[in-house]
């Protein structure tokens, strides 16, 4: 089953070498290698890190979030018809399942094992949570397998469970390492939901969804200036005053377009005016103040001053993709493209990249992580 998206304005907002690069690179480097070397047969899992000559990094622990970014990740290139590693990608998430789902017999899923296949961290983690329930999306979409509903239906019902919190929302962690709040395992979780109710048609998962908007229209996204801001008292309350608190541009960008993609699955949706201009907002905000040139920043505050200039891959990729899917602003969408293929990805023969730079522009990494992988899919498949 396809999931293509086609944008009315794709013919006019990139020219044909921009649209070339992006997709020669993904599809004949980048998608390749990383199922192929960048999967381990023996223990049915997705590495972690490579270095830049190639070679898997050889960890303590494999974390939950990558192996579910990779397998959505090479279930949607599959439905794309860009890349068919799937069936890999559905060996991994039954490995997956066995060895972190209800692992040490409690409820949810452990957060790392060994190399071995033992735990490793057996924490809860809501981000990781999010993101298995994202790949069981995929998954369900790809395969039509019933059961892989009935997992992730389970999940959320867990979820509710392990994570339940005062005030909204839903704790960070399990057990909790510290008193704040935390956004950014909540948009994922939207993104999630959103997946899952649009493979399903089960308005469990729109509930759901449409429970995560309220929270950001309510407590996340601050009214007047359109800032969301990233971390919060266990109430919702900004950690410090006015002017004072971190917004990243990245996820500005990131809920602009998750909030577009509710309202596009839910056009009736109950304050889809206010829903549409929070969207807004976030947009104008991050490109009032979230760029330095052609470069989205790292972080800013929520009075629009710079808090820091050093740059990561995965913000870029969420203003192109945005940009795409709102069809407007090419001359950025090409200094973006050519800064990217210029600085993040310095040789496009090479399936690898460089994920950080500091302020001055010197790469501050050593190796490179596989789940960068899930940002450069969900930028470079608008480019089709």
């Amino acid at each position: 089953m396809q999931t293509r998206t086609r944008h009315a304005a794709l013919p006019t907002i990139m020219d044909a070498d921009q649209k070339a690069l992006w997709t020669g690179w993904l599809t004949r480097t980048v998608l390749p290698y990383w199922s192929d070397a960048g999967f381990d047969r023996g223990r049915r899992l997705y590495h972690e890190r490579m270095t830049f000559s190639r070679a898997p990094l050889v960890l303590e622990a494999s974390r939950l979030m990558v192996q579910a970014r990779q397998i959505s990740t090479f279930c949607r290139a599959a439905l794309d018809g860009l890349h068919d590693a799937s069936a890999q990608a559905l060996v991994c998430l039954e490995e997956v399942e066995r060895l972190y789902r209800h692992r040490d017999g409690q409820a949810g899923w452990i957060f790392s094992v060994a190399p071995d296949g033992a735990p490793v961290g057996t924490k809860r983690d809501l981000y990781a949570h999010a993101f298995i329930l994202y790949a069981y999306g995929w998954a369900y979409r790809l395969s039509g397998n019933p059961d892989f509903l009935s997992v992730a239906r389970q999940t959320v019902l867990e979820l509710h469970q392990i994570f339940r919190a005062e005030h909204g929302g839903f704790l960070d962690e399990v057990p909790l390492a510290g008193p704040v709040r935390h956004q950014n395992p909540h948009m994922h979780l939207l993104e999630a939901f959103l997946v899952l109710f649009e493979v399903s048609g089960d308005s469990f998962y729109l509930d759901e969804a449409a429970s995560l908007v309220r929270l950001a229209l309510e407590k996340l996204v601050q009214s007047g200036s359109g800032a969301l801001l990233e971390d919060f008292t266990t109430d919702w309350r900004p950690t410090v005053a006015s002017g004072g608190n971190r917004v990243e541009p990245g996820h500005l960008f990131e809920w602009s377009w998750l909030l577009g993609e509710f309202l596009r699955l839910n056009p009736g949706a109950r304050e889809a005016q206010a829903i549409a201009q929070a969207a807004e907002s976030l947009f104008a905000f991050g490109m009032r103040h979230g760029l330095r040139g052609c470069v989205v920043r790292d972080a800013i505050l929520d009075d629009g001053r710079v808090l820091e200039n050093a740059t990561r891959i995965w913000p870029q990729t969420e203003l192109c993709r945005l940009l795409v899917c709102r069809g407007e602003r090419p001359d950025l969408l090409r200094g973006l493209t050519d800064h990217f293929f210029g600085t993040f990805i310095p040789d496009s023969a090479r399936p690898l990249w460089i994920d950080r730079f500091d302020a001055s522009g010197k790469a501050s990494v050593s190796d490179v992580p596989a789940s960068s992988l899930y940002h450069i899919y969900g930028a470079a498949r608008e480019f089709y």
